[in-house]
């Protein structure tokens, strides 16, 4: 059975790229005896990762072997693009990727000289099958194809616009005002009549403008008028003579500001142009409510980080708001208004908060104005309050009653509406797709890290991994979210569909089955301008440069360099013998993602290294009954083996901290004595402390697989590296210090390019106008474009597919 639509949309499948114009006949034979080595190992299934390492080596033994030949170009690039290789009794199974968004999918006949080329499903079918599941025929299994309900929108036809939907978007719209002109004039005119503040109208007075001609004669008059006036005067006296045309408060707080969006909005209705949309929009006050929602972990703004589910996430939302509600103070004042921005971060309430604040209602956010930490507790099925702290994996059998009452909380804490609902993670996606729908307001998503690209095979084998992670409810979850939000905002764009040679990570929701439960064809429309990159920046308050010393205070400084390189005692294990040589720095959670572990075995394995080089390591805890689930304490006994075992106590540090104040100057520390970050997590959706480390002016070495990849340009401002193999993680920092011992001026020029980078392109400013003129955009779009019969199709879709996950989703 499948749960689609009679219209067909999937994967996009180019017919230019088969494998006789890829491979030469010579490079043919030889990819079977590829294969045939590979058959020699018990391995069944190889991701991309493994067959490049796997590949590189035997081509350079094939080379070596065979000059003659001239090469294997042509199966060299065939296997870097190759993203799965499946191998079973008869035949090697293979997904290709010829570029983003395109796939291939080829059958190799081990013992024939034959290849066919499969279908998406055929290739599904064969992964269940290496997984060690018996084959079902397509009727039995339940099949997920959301492609056929976007079949009304727009879709971006060139994958490299792909996460640029904003500015795709402002030209469709344009092209569609063009087009049908005087409904969209209709359209236009009443939405700017809808729009209010606290209840009262803010642009137009529908009272007296009642239709697209007499908003046009009205803008004639006004402009006619403004043009009279100074233009830098203050718009007070005027506001009686545009009230009387019919315009509110909220076109600007100058003459010169009201006139110029007055003008923008008469040309909008003469001439629509991408550009002008975009402007006018961008200037329209609104959004003043923004409700964010978080509900794991320990959200709050002391002693949380570090523990289990809390870091990098809280620290982002944290700066978001912040950076929010400065943006919108000054656009509320700028339009001419006198009200207030005001954002709630919805979070879960803990009773038993162990010396946290997360058991208190509500808590304003430290720097602000009017933002609040709003926290509403999880209930059981008595409606009993659940008192303890619970992992991100176990939430989601109280998300639906958590959703219903935050929705009455969010009702009475902003005296109405939110004007814009923003998800974070899985579950907070999940319970804004249900706000959201409720309030009919604006949803915009926000994944932070998706679990499935994060755990490899997750979705393949869920059911060995479901007693502790739950993956079936989350990747439903996932699914429901993506599809029901109006804006998805990720942080890079190989975020979303990857690169050439590499899948992204909303990608990898677009094809996989769960065998036993469903098979999804289309599980995620890529090629949809919901999708926008847009990074976040970093405090510049807390994290700056190692050369500023005039904002650094010494008596931090000498603390902390005291407890980072000397001091005994419990929040500390090792003593360096030479302290004074260059740290080689890294600072995380103890998971296994995070790969710390991987670092000190690279460390360890490297003579070499360790000559150059101490290891400095800051973890949350140093100390078992200091952790609090199974993954982190794992993880902490590893690392003291490690250390024991490749004797590593006199070249090690092993340090506590929970504090981000005390972090950020740990950074600079690092600076002072020309060390280096390396962030080794083996794979990081964005990397918050990559743009910590660069900010603070340190040399950063970062994970190749995820966000860093965008951040960092690699051998300019920073380094990425291959965190899968000790050897991998090694090398790099080898060659880096080497240079950088010899050639005096090579660490501070990566270090200064490692500052411009940030400066340039990750700020909360540009992230925060990014933001709002995208919530507005979708806004307008909305209400504009969007036919009741598009709204009930794509609802209609979402709704059945939720009455199917509901009872999974809260058992």
């Amino acid at each position: 059975m499948a749960f689609t639509a009679t219209d067909s949309w999937s994967l996009e499948v180019n017919d230019s790229y088969s494998i006789a114009t890829l491979l030469k006949e010579a490079e043919v034979r030889c990819f079977r005896e590829f294969i045939y080595e590979l058959d020699r190992e018990p391995q069944r299934h190889f991701l991309r990762n493994d067959i490049v390492l796997k590949s590189e080596a035997y081509l350079r033994q094939k080379n070596k072997a065979h000059p003659e030949l001239g090469g294997f170009d042509g199966l060299e690039h065939f296997l870097s693009r190759t993203q799965e290789m499946l191998l079973l009794d008869q035949y090697a199974v293979l997904l290709y990727r010829a570029k983003v968004g395109q796939y291939q999918f080829y059958r190799f006949h081990k013992n024939e000289e034959t290849v066919d080329e499969l279908s998406p499903e055929e290739f599904l079918d064969y992964r269940e099958v290496v997984a060690g599941y018996p084959y079902e025929p397509a009727e039995k299994k339940l099949e997920i194809n959301f492609g056929p309900f976007y079949s009304l929108g727009p879709v971006i036809r060139d994958h490299r616009k792909i996460g640029s939907g904003q500015r795709f978007l402002n030209s469709f719209m344009a092209g569609k005002l063009q087009g049908e002109w005087s409904k969209w004039q209709t359209h236009l005119c009443d939405f700017l009549k809808i729009h209010s503040i606290n209840g009262e109208q803010i642009l137009v007075d529908g009272q007296i403008v009642q239709d697209p001609h007499q908003l046009f004669e009205a803008l004639q008059k006004a402009i006619s008028y403004l043009e009279r006036q100074p233009e830098n005067g203050p718009i007070q006296k005027e506001k009686s003579h545009l009230r009387g045309l019919g315009f509110c408060d909220g076109f600007g707080d100058t003459v010169g500001r009201v006139l110029k969006n007055l003008q923008l909005l008469a040309n909008l209705l003469e001439e629509p142009r991408a550009e002008n949309l975009e402007e006018f929009i961008n200037v329209i006050p609104m959004v003043s409510r923004v409700a964010i929602i978080s509900p794991h972990g320990w959200f709050g703004q002391e002693n949380v980080l570090g523990r289990p589910d809390t870091g990098g996430q809280v620290v982002y939302i944290l700066d978001q708001v912040k950076a929010l509600e400065k943006y919108l103070k000054t656009s509320l004042k700028n339009a001419g208004l006198k009200a207030q921005p005001k954002i709630i971060i919805v979070t879960r309430l803990i009773p038993e908060s162990e010396g946290t604040t997360c058991d208190h209602r509500l808590e304003k956010v430290h720097g602000t104005q009017n933002c609040w930490i709003l926290r509403v507790p999880f209930k059981d099925d008595q409606q009993g309050i659940v008192p303890h702290w619970m992992s991100r994996f176990r939430v989601w059998p109280y998300l639906e009653q958590f959703a219903l009452d935050a929705k009455n909380e969010l009702l009475t804490e902003f005296g109405g509406k939110p004007d814009l609902i923003v998800g974070n993670y899985s579950d907070g996606n999940l319970v804004a797709s249900l706000l959201a729908s409720w309030l009919q307001v604006i949803q915009c998503n926000i994944a932070h890290a998706l679990e499935k690209p994060k755990y490899l095979f997750s979705a393949l084998y869920w059911k060995d991994l479901e007693p502790d992670y739950n993956f079936s409810l989350q990747f439903t979850a996932d699914l429901i979210a993506m599809n029901k939000a109006d804006i998805i905002i990720s942080s890079t764009s190989q975020e979303i569909a990857g690169t050439d040679t590499s899948m992204g990570q909303y990608e990898s929701y677009r094809l996989f089955s769960m065998p036993g439960l469903y098979k999804v064809a289309n599980g995620v429309h890529l090629h949809h301008p919901k999708f926008n990159v847009v990074s976040p920046g970093v405090d510049d308050s807390l994290y700056f440069p190692f050369t500023q010393k005039n904002k650094r205070m010494e008596n931090q400084t000498s603390e902390l360099t005291e407890r980072l390189f000397q001091h005994a005692g419990p929040e500390a294990y090792g003593e360096l013998s030479d302290p004074d040589k260059p740290p080689i720095f890294t600072m995380a959670r103890l998971d296994k993602i995070k790969n710390l572990t991987g670092l000190v075995e690279a460390y360890g394995q490297s003579p070499q290294l360790q000559e150059m080089a101490n290891l400095i390591v800051v973890t949350r805890s140093i100390r078992e009954e200091g952790v609090e689930d199974d993954e982190e304490r794992h993880q902490l006994k590893r690392m003291y083996e490690l250390i024991a075992q490749y004797d590593l106590y006199s070249k090690i540090r092993w340090v506590e901290n929970s504090s981000r104040q005390n972090g950020a100057e740990m950074y600079r520390i690092m600076g002072d004595r020309q060390g280096v970050f390396v962030q080794p997590a083996l794979f990081e959706a964005f990397g918050l402390t990559v743009l910590e480390g660069m900010a603070s002016g340190l040399p950063v070495f970062a994970t190749q697989f995820g966000g860093p990849q965008e951040i960092i340009q690699d051998g300019r401002n920073g380094f990425l590296i291959n965190p899968t193999q000790p050897l991998l993680i090694s090398e790099p920092l080898v060659k880096f210090l080497a240079r950088a011992g010899s050639d005096s001026t090579y660490w501070k020029t990566i270090s200064g390019q490692a500052i411009s980078r940030v400066k340039e392109a990750y700020t909360w400013k540009l992230y925060s106008e990014k933001l709002l003129k995208f919530a507005k955009l979708y806004g307008f779009w909305n209400y504009s474009e969007l036919s009741e019969e598009k709204k009930n199709w794509i609802n209609t879709a979402i709704y059945y597919f939720t009455c199917f996950s509901r009872n999974a989703l809260t058992c």
